[in-house]
């Protein structure tokens, strides 16, 4: 329509003898500008995120155990480093954990420096519950955390739905259904290269990101895992926090920070 109005103003205008510059104005008067255009420039991009700690803190203090809650067996401070440790005289039968009884998070990132021994498996428990008539053994979202880094960043659900997005994808869990990948984030062994070994001594830093139903890990600055779960049987929304020591052969998992900052509903 707007292609036919042009043509009959520059046809009118030449019957009627005018000129070309008059006939290009009735055209673009004919056809009125888009009105979801693009602003004119400079155009805004995105800038890199400041490394910052402001609007975090610490729930662990660095030098004891104040407000976290767990069997003294198996963790300790040790040169202000948070030590959970199995050894050949301390073996479990089940995963034991330290719940924080500081709260009880919705809504929030954390932050979390940690290394792993070769042959340990741990994770980062949280919107989780305590399973009952047990002790310190939790049920719940967890980033997940080994030596051989064949599952480290995942989402498991401990003693739950378990695997609800393998590291390198994202996945939407939706109600009576198993977890659906949606999209790729990389390869597991692409990621994998991300994530320091322990034979290095090198500290990983575990970055969550909970809020609603999505559900994010990042490692040292990589997504390795997103879910949004929409499973309104199942999904929690708020939840304690814990570490793990696992059943297995001996092991030692170390965290020197954890941060915790919460985010509006």
């Amino acid at each position: 329509m707007r292609l036919h109005l042009a043509v009959v103003l520059l046809s009118l205008a030449a019957f009627t003898g005018g000129t070309r510059a008059q006939s290009l104005a009735a055209a673009r008067r004919a056809t009125p500008s888009f009105p979801l255009a693009p602003p004119p420039g400079p155009q805004i991009l995105p800038t890199p995120l400041k490394e910052t700690n402001e609007g975090f803190v610490p729930i662990f203090d660095g030098n004891t155990l104040d407000r976290w809650d767990g069997d003294g067996t198996y963790w300790t401070v040790r040169d202000h480093i948070l030590t959970g440790e199995v050894t050949p005289t301390t073996l479990l039968k089940q995963n034991s954990f330290l719940i924080w009884r500081g709260g009880i998070p919705a809504n929030f990132e954390l932050v979390a420096d940690f290394r792993i021994s070769a042959e340990g498996k741990s994770g980062i428990n949280y919107r989780s519950v305590e399973v009952p008539g047990t002790q310190y053994l939790l049920r719940g979202y967890q980033a997940d955390i080994d030596g051989a880094n064949k599952y480290t960043g995942q989402n498991y659900e401990e003693r739950g739905r378990t695997f609800l997005a393998p590291r390198g994808t994202i996945a939407y869990v939706a109600t009576g259904l198993k977890p659906a990948i949606i999209a790729s984030l990389g390869s597991a062994g692409q990621l994998k290269a991300f994530i320091k070994p322990p034979d290095s001594k090198d500290w990983n830093e575990y970055h969550l990101i909970v809020r609603g139903n999505i559900l994010i890990h990042i490692l040292n600055g990589h997504v390795m895992s997103e879910v949004i779960d929409d499973d309104t049987v199942n999904r929690k929304f708020a939840g304690v926090i814990g570490v793990q020591v696992h059943a297995g052969p001996p092991m030692k998992i170390e965290y020197r920070t954890i941060l915790l900052k919460t985010l509006p509903d």
